[in-house]
């Protein structure tokens, strides 16, 4: 499909459109009708208020398009480390990866512990950006369910296909 094998930019705004963050480079490896798979190792990371840092672990990234999610798989020494975003479907735009952060975020560790971060956070930009009634239920069935595919090792959260992603990541960089 379109894109795979070419570097796209991510950026990730806020519910009034403002830049929320910004990273230089991920790899396509898969874009199809449900998500985008990209990767990538020491990607630059540029926030909102201009300060600057690269990542530190090797990484695989699936942005759903359809659902209100998208996982970073963190890849270290202990296992694959989940941090997924509660966010707007991811929509491909001028070589760019877009989508809005709702700042929950649940992180699934390698040892299968979960934790939900940044509620106070979601709770302070739901006030002032007006998040009506409907968009705060479809976040909250989100987060749900997110915990549910967590439990389940159910897809993206299987450790097996994110490594598999990353050999062929590997191999693409190889190649180029």
């Amino acid at each position: 499909m379109k894109y795979i094998g070419h570097w796209l930019t991510i950026k990730s705004f806020k519910h009034d459109g403002a830049l929320h963050r910004f990273w230089d480079r991920g790899l396509v490896l898969e874009n199809n009708d449900d998500y985008i798979v990209i990767a990538s190792r020491r990607a630059k990371v540029t926030e909102s208020n201009g300060r600057t840092w690269f990542t530190k672990e090797p990484a695989v990234t699936i942005f759903s398009k359809k659902e209100w999610w998208n996982v970073i798989c963190m890849i270290k020494e202990s296992g694959v480390c989940y941090y997924c975003n509660i966010a707007s479907p991811a929509l491909i735009d001028k070589n760019c990866i877009k989508y809005i952060d709702y700042d929950l975020d649940i992180k699934l560790f390698p040892n299968d512990d979960t934790r939900l971060l940044d509620e106070k956070e979601y709770l302070k930009h739901k006030e002032q950006y007006h998040y009506n009634q409907d968009l705060d239920q479809v976040l909250r069935y989100q987060t749900r369910e997110i915990f549910k595919k967590m439990h389940n090792h159910s897809f993206p959260f299987d450790e097996k296909l994110i490594l598999d992603y990353y050999d062929d990541y590997v191999q693409l960089i190889s190649k180029k």
